[in-house]
C-alpha cells in the first residue's frame, strides 16, 4: 500500500470519507513510497479532482481497507482493478474493485518540488 500525506488539511472532509475537500474542490497530496514509480515518485505532489473522469488507465485516488491508495485503474473485461505500476515492488500486487464506489478522485497534475519542468498534466 502506497501511504499518501494531505498537503495541506482537509477540514471539511466527512469523517468516514477523509479525502475530500469542500464539494467538488481539488486538493493536493504528497506521495510517499514507491509503488507508483516511475510514473509517480516519493516526494511527488498530484492534484487530485474528486469529480474527474474515472476510466481505464487513469490514475486515481481510492478507498482501500482503512487506508488510501494512488494507483491506476484497469479494466480487465467487466471488472477493475488497482495496479501498482513498479513492478518490482512484489507485495503490491492488483487490488480488484467490487464497484468504483472506492474510486476518491482522478489525479489532474503532478508536481515535482523545486523541478517546474517535471510537472504533468493528466488531462
Amino acid at each position: 500500500m502506497i501511504p499518501i500525506r494531505p498537503i495541506r488539511p482537509i477540514a471539511s472532509a466527512s469523517a468516514d470519507d477523509g479525502a475530500g475537500c469542500s464539494g467538488g474542490e481539488s486538493f493536493a497530496l504528497r506521495v510517499l513510497g514507491d509503488d507508483m514509480a516511475p510514473e509517480f515518485r516519493h516526494g511527488e505532489i498530484v492534484i487530485i479532482e474528486p469529480d474527474g473522469a474515472v476510466g481505464d488507465g487513469r490514475f486515481v485516488l481510492a478507498r482501500h481497507g482503512e487506508g488510501w491508495l494512488l494507483r491506476q485503474l484497469l479494466r480487465h473485461g467487466e471488472a477493475w482493478v488497482l495496479h501498482a505500476l513498479n513492478d518490482a515492488r512484489g507485495d503490491a500486487p492488483d487490488l480488484p474493485l467490487t464497484d468504483l464506489a472506492a474510486v476518491r478522485g482522478v489525479v489532474i497534475q503532478k508536481a515535482v518540488p523545486g523541478q517546474r519542468r517535471l510537472g504533468k498534466s493528466y488531462l
